[in-house]
This record gives C-alpha cells, structure tokens and sequence, in this order.
C-alpha cells in the first residue's frame, strides 16, 4: 500500500496541509518542521501522487517539448539531443509530452491545465500561429532553434551562420574554389541561415557564386545522396560541398563513393550538427558542431525560471558553434 501525506501527518503530529507545504518547499514553514517532514517522507519512500498533487495546486507537472515536425526533415540524431537534453533538467519534477505541431490538429488541447509550459523546437514561419496561441493562453514558453522577433519570447539559438561561414572558409583556407551547398529542407529556417553562411563566405573570398553548385536536400540521407548526384553529373563537378546536416553528408559520401570516386582525394565533404556518427564514417566527417544538448539544456533550465517567476520581458541567447575537423577536407595548394 503506498503511502500518504495523511500517514507522513500522522507521524509527525501535524496537519496534511503542512506536510503539503513542507514538501512543496514552502517559506511558510519553519524549517524543523520542514526538515523533521522530509526525514520521515524519506524514511518511507514516500513517493508524490502527481494527480492529486496537480489538484491541489492547479498543475499539470506536464512539459510539452514541440517540434515543428517529427517525422519530416527533423534527424534522429537531433531529436534524441534535444529530448535528452530537456529531460535531464525536468525529469525529477515533471513528465514530458512529446508532440509534432503538424500533428495538433486543434489547437484547444493546448492548455494551461495541460501544460505548465512548453519548449518549441521551431524549424519553420508556420509555426507562429502555435506560437501566438500558446502566448495568448499565458502558457510559459521557451523556443528553440529558431530566431523569434518578439521581445516577449525567451529565445535559445546555435549560431549557425556563423558555423556554415567557419566551414566554407576551411574550403578556401584548403584551396578550394569549386564549393558547392546541398540545402537543408525548402523553408527551414536553418537552412536559410547556413545558405546565408555559405554565400556570404564565398562572397568575402571574392569566389563567384555558381547556382549550379546550389542543390535542394531535405536534411535526410536519400535527399543527400540524390542532391550529391546532381552534383557529379556536372560538367565541372565540385572539389568541395558542404551538406546543411550530417545525415545529408552520409548520402552525399555514398553517391561519391558510388561513381567510383573517394572522399577526400576527389571531392572533399564537411557536414553540419557534428552527430554521434561522425567519427565513424569511413573517413571521419569534418562537421560544424551544433550543440543541441546544450541548447536544449539552457531552454529547458529558462522555461523552469519562468514557470517559477513568470515574467513579461523574455531573452535572446546564442550558442556558438564549432568546426570540428576530421579527415573529409583535403588541402589541395
């Protein structure tokens, strides 16, 4: 039989409602009340009875950890950072609730008696209307990933411009001047952002941009290989592509390998996100390491400020990025 806080009340000769509050952490208790409470709730293995609890204190102990999508153009790799990275900071006082926003087909499930708030892995403009909608219910919200222009809004980015520049003037450093993008998927935020990079980059480095050089991926690996593809059928094929995810710059390396050429003596590959597989692949990707963990760390750590403190005024944080090199870049000068 599981134990109450009328059995914790009962052994410490109080009322429910201080060993409540006593549990809860609360100012209004003196602290040897408090502290004899918690011996003996530890003494029993007392365990929360979260529903009850909810009801007492109208919460729902629920995160909601959105993604614009699970299931189209978001990497394994990626999702399992980012909920490891959310779960290792609310695991000991909240459940979390995983959920695509291309899944919601109402958004009146989303609610304050089901959330006590909500981390956004945005990836897309579409999702602004989730967004506006969890504010006007005064959900506490935190997003992630992508760049929100409201200062209202706590907002954790990886600097990822910044990561797709770094990696395109190690082409150039390297002797590169053939430098070709396989895109992240069509209207991605991130995708924009590590184009920009790469334009920029060239530009700096007075190389001529060659459209040709640009090709649409989807942040998977069959998009990647396809996209790769296109690129060796070229009449000048590139010396060097920078894929906007690793996944991408697996299938790129597979198509290369494919026409009979090698990775890095033919075409030289770096990837972006710097994924557990990376160090694997034959040859070890150079990679932009995105710091997904820590991103989700840092906003989940911010959503429980909020939660605790609401506050109207929110914060724009960037995580810098990081060239990892390995063994897919070839010097050729």
């Amino acid at each position: 039989m599981s134990i109450t806080i009328k059995d914790i009340a009962k052994m410490a000769n109080v009322s429910h409602t201080t060993v409540s509050r006593a549990l809860n952490n609360s100012p209004f208790i003196k602290e040897k009340t408090k502290k004899k409470i918690l011996e003996i709730a530890n003494e029993l293995n007392y365990v929360p009875n979260f529903n009850a609890k909810s009801l007492v204190l109208n919460k729902s102990y629920n995160i909601g950890l959105f993604f614009s999508t699970i299931s189209k153009g978001t990497s394994p790799s990626f999702f399992h950072e980012t909920i490891d990275g959310v779960n290792s900071i609310i695991r000991e006082n909240y459940n979390l609730v995983i959920k695509g926003i291309d899944d919601c087909k109402n958004l009146n499930s989303i609610s304050k008696e089901r959330f006590d708030g909500i981390i956004l892995v945005s990836q897309s403009e579409k999702d602004n209307t989730f967004i506006y909608d969890v504010i006007s219910k005064e959900i506490p919200l935190v997003v992630l990933n992508r760049e929100i222009e409201a200062d209202n809004i706590t907002n954790i980015l990886s600097s990822e411009k910044e990561g797709a520049y770094e990696a395109i003037n190690y082409f150039i450093s390297n002797g590169h001047k053939e430098i070709a993008l396989i895109e992240g998927k069509s209207g991605f935020k991130s995708s924009t952002f590590r184009k920009e990079g790469y334009i920029n980059a060239l530009i700096n480095s007075k190389i001529k941009i060659n459209d040709e050089y640009i090709v649409q991926g989807e942040y998977d690996i069959e998009s990647g290989f396809k996209a790769m593809q296109k690129l060796l059928n070229l009449d000048k094929v590139p010396t060097a592509v920078f894929c906007s995810n690793d996944d991408m710059a697996v299938g790129a390396m597979r198509a290369i390998q494919k026409k009979g050429l090698r990775v890095p003596e033919d075409i030289s590959i770096i990837g972006f996100d710097d994924n557990i597989f990376c160090n694997y692949v034959s040859p070890a990707l150079t990679t932009v390491r995105k710091l997904t963990h820590k991103i989700a760390v840092v906003g989940s750590e911010k959503l429980l400020q909020i939660i605790d403190k609401p506050q109207a005024k929110g914060e724009k944080l960037y995580i810098d990025t990081k060239l990892i090199k390995r063994d897919s870049v070839k010097k050729i000068i």
